[in-house]
């Protein structure tokens, strides 16, 4: 209770510091903000209000939870845009018959400068609650069950990220029953493509031992997560009703498609025109990539795209070190400024603002051979952004990315859209959201690592690396 206490208290003290530093810096321009009235009920009002609501959108103060760098840039750009709405309000509020009724942008200087503090404040206290909280407490001792070498090493690299979080003592393929006893060590379980039947099993054993359970949902299960709980009489049913959009639904959303590309592509254009010209500059060769993409019900369309890559080359998704990428199209990449002309898809009604990218064809072949529930995709019109952009990463694995979306389609609603279309904004803040493909087994994974996981790897699934060794060649980049 004191290790809660403490950390609700860092919290509180974030908050009251954001709110308290701008009523007093912009009080040295506004002496009204500094003592009781009514231009301080409204701006304290305002500024609390759309700053819950902004960190609604872009996530709260979860120490522990997160690490430090994603917590800065969501509460960051959430204090941010607070201050610009609290600072319009302001001015809004002293646009009166003395300036003859002309909104003007007064005391910009202190608005900075509380921007300013602002991020200097955030920036302190979230090093500091995060540190706070990993010396009050230590990382969850963790199993890993999961079904091959493969799966093994998404896992731990995606674990591994959070060392302070999670510390992974054992690793076993679930066909392996001696786990049973390894489970009761532990605070945490990870279940990772492990199969249904088994899954059950062993979250009903966790269940009774009160255990902690992470696993990677199929896509039965998200129509599920969100199923309602219907009575019919006394009897319980849970209704996955079919996910359609109504008519006002989807007037809503193309309105929000039309105004916002036509403001997007106006306030880019000289964007659009620097780009334009960089890539004409750098080699000559057109400027407008267009390619074959499928969108809802399988409709087939040109994807516009600014160029990236040399002219007349190879056509698949881009790998890491790909010397096919220019280096001016490297820059439009890593800042999503090819992805711009895709708003005129949007304005042709092809593309959605919001909804699961469009994959390419020959991809989208390969996928559902691989995961037939990859066409599920296809149910809704893609988009230009989407949660699986938000949340996942340019190279999360296929069927991921389908869990991802497949949440988007079951979770639809015009809210979640304009809080997805917010979001966007985070990703630009993301090193790791343009990361490439790199089908090296243990990319993400260090050497010491894997000298800790040896004895797991090498007790379940030794077969299974020979086998990938032995396909890869005398060249091989598998480390042994």
């Amino acid at each position: 209770m004191i290790k809660k206490i403490i950390i609700v208290l860092i919290k509180a003290f974030l908050f009251i510091s954001l709110v308290l530093s701008f009523l007093f810096i912009m009080g040295q321009g506004l002496p009204q903000l500094l003592r009781p009235s009514r231009t301080l009920a409204v701006t304290l009002l305002i500024y609390v209000v759309v700053g819950v609501a902004l960190l609604s959108v872009y996530g709260s103060f979860d120490l522990g939870k997160r690490k430090s760098k994603p917590i800065i840039s969501s509460i960051g750009l959430a204090t941010v845009l607070t201050d610009i709405v609290s600072y319009i309000g302001l001015m809004i509020m002293g646009t009166n018959e003395i300036n003859g009724f002309r909104f003007r942008a007064d005391n910009l200087g202190l608005f900075l400068l509380s921007v300013a503090v602002h991020i200097i404040i955030i920036l302190i206290l979230t090093y500091f609650g995060n540190w706070v909280y990993f010396k009050l407490n230590e990382p969850e001792k963790c199993i890993l069950i999961t079904s091959s070498i493969e799966y093994f090493a998404e896992a731990i690299s995606a674990i591994g990220r959070f060392k302070k979080q999670f510390q992974v003592i054992y690793v076993c393929d679930y066909r392996n029953r001696d786990f049973l006893e390894e489970i009761i060590k532990c605070d945490t379980v990870f279940l990772y493509a492990v199969p249904v039947k088994e899954r059950t099993e062993i979250i009903e054993f966790c269940y009774n031992h009160l255990k902690n359970v992470y696993f990677n949902p199929e896509v039965p299960d998200i129509s599920e997560m969100y199923a309602k709980h219907v009575l019919i009489d006394d009897i319980s049913f849970v209704n996955e009703a079919v996910k359609n959009k109504n008519f006002f639904q989807r007037v809503v959303k193309r309105g929000m498609d039309i105004g916002i590309s036509l403001i997007a592509l106006i306030l880019l254009s000289p964007v659009m025109l620097v780009a334009a010209i960089r890539i004409k500059m750098d080699d000559g060769g057109k400027i407008i990539y267009k390619q074959k993409r499928a969108t809802i019900n399988g409709n087939v369309f040109d994807v516009y795209k600014f160029r990236t890559m040399k002219p007349n080359d190879e056509n698949h998704s881009a790998v890491c070190d790909d010397d096919r990428i220019t280096k001016v199209g490297a820059h439009l990449r890593k800042y999503r400024i090819d992805e711009i002309p895709q708003f005129v898809n949007v304005l042709k009604g092809e593309m959605s603002i919001v909804g699961p990218r469009p994959e390419m064809l020959d991809n989208i072949f390969q996928y559902v051979k691989e995961y037939p529930e990859f066409g599920y995709r296809l149910r809704v019109k893609a988009g230009i952004t989407g949660y699986a952009q938000i949340a996942g990463k340019y190279n999360t694995t296929p069927m991921n990315k389908l869990i991802l979306d497949m949440i988007y389609i079951e979770r639809y609603s015009i809210f979640r859209d304009i809080k997805l279309i917010l979001q966007t904004l985070v990703v630009l803040f993301k090193k790791d959201s343009t990361e490439a493909f790199d089908d090296s087994l243990f990319a993400q994974i260090s050497d010491d690592e894997l000298e800790k996981y040896k004895v797991f790897i090498e007790k379940y699934w030794k077969e299974d690396l020979d086998r990938i060794i032995e396909s890869k060649g005398s060249g091989s980049d598998v480390r042994q």
